[in-house]
């Protein structure tokens, strides 16, 4: 199967795993996602457990056409996961009892109609994104930082690709490196540290954190291109290098403004801080 990148697509805030399958022209959706969208249940993957089981015994087609790709979990790594094209989800829809089965049936509609867009024009992708971090109240200046981000972080994934790197432990393990060299944390620990369990955690980083972040990395991917590393070894070096850099900056920027860099600040603390600080402006 023809895959491109995957997707988190939001409905009703709720987030929703894609994955477009470039020789079919069509997106694959994760079924435990929908599953949780449509029941709004605790357990989504036990509710589909049961589900699968019944559909089964009843000799569907459903069970059968499931694809198991590749979708990224809530600790950052991708493993494989129960999916299913536009058709099969709308099929899967019918096996539900869900007042949000229409509207989910037309935010799909919306969704492929989009994907067929930006083929055309690629500046809608970043619009696309621009405007879901905006519904999810993330102010303009964050938005343009993490925007930019993403981009710095696939410039660093492509080299590692280039190199024979391995999507998954070795990234991870890569990555770790990093953050634990320029931030003095795992991306676990980090997460622990902001009280995330299932968060991305760039998506609850301070602006000040993803810019020494996006510092390291392509600190990371210049020193890579120029050392040309040849085994995970070298690899695993030039992480700490580019690393190191992001950490004399914040070490010296921690210096200047006597303020600690890396901050326990999640999203929801951000979101109040906010508010607080707009409703201060507005009896000023």
């Amino acid at each position: 199967m023809a895959e491109e990148k995957t997707q988190i697509r939001l409905f009703e805030e709720q987030k929703v795993r894609t994955i477009w399958n470039a020789e079919e022209e069509e997106w694959y959706f994760s079924v435990v996602d929908v599953v949780a969208v449509l029941t709004n249940s605790a357990n989504p993957n036990n509710y589909w457990k049961v589900l699968k089981n019944r559909l089964k015994k009843e000799g569907s087609q459903l069970v059968t056409n499931c694809n198991q790709l590749k979708l990224p979990a809530a600790d950052g790594k991708n493993y494989k996961t129960d999916c299913l094209d536009t058709e099969g989800i709308f099929r899967l829809i019918q096996s539900i009892p869900s007042p949000k089965a229409e509207p989910f049936k037309l935010w799909m509609a919306q969704v492929a109609k989009e994907r067929l867009d930006e083929m055309q024009d690629p500046e809608q992708g970043i619009h696309r994104a621009l405007a879901e971090y905006k519904a999810l109240g993330y102010s303009d200046n964050w938005i343009n930082q993490r925007l930019k981000s993403i981009e710095i972080r696939k410039d660093l994934t492509d080299e590692w690709k280039k190199h024979g790197l391995k999507e998954g432990v070795q990234f991870a393990t890569l990555t770790d490196i990093i953050y634990k060299t320029w931030a003095g944390k795992t991306a676990k620990q980090y997460k622990e540290y902001k009280g995330l369990k299932k968060e991305n955690l760039r998506d609850n980083m301070t602006n000040q954190e993803l810019v020494l972040n996006m510092l390291a990395e392509m600190a990371t991917t210049d020193i890579s291109k120029a050392r040309n590393p040849q085994n995970f070894t070298e690899h695993a070096d030039t992480a700490r290098r580019g690393g190191n850099i992001a950490k004399e900056a914040r070490e010296k920027l921690e210096l200047e403004t006597g303020k600690k860099i890396v901050s326990p600040l999640n999203a929801k603390d951000y979101f109040e801080q906010q508010q607080i600080e707009d409703k201060g402006d507005k009896r000023e």
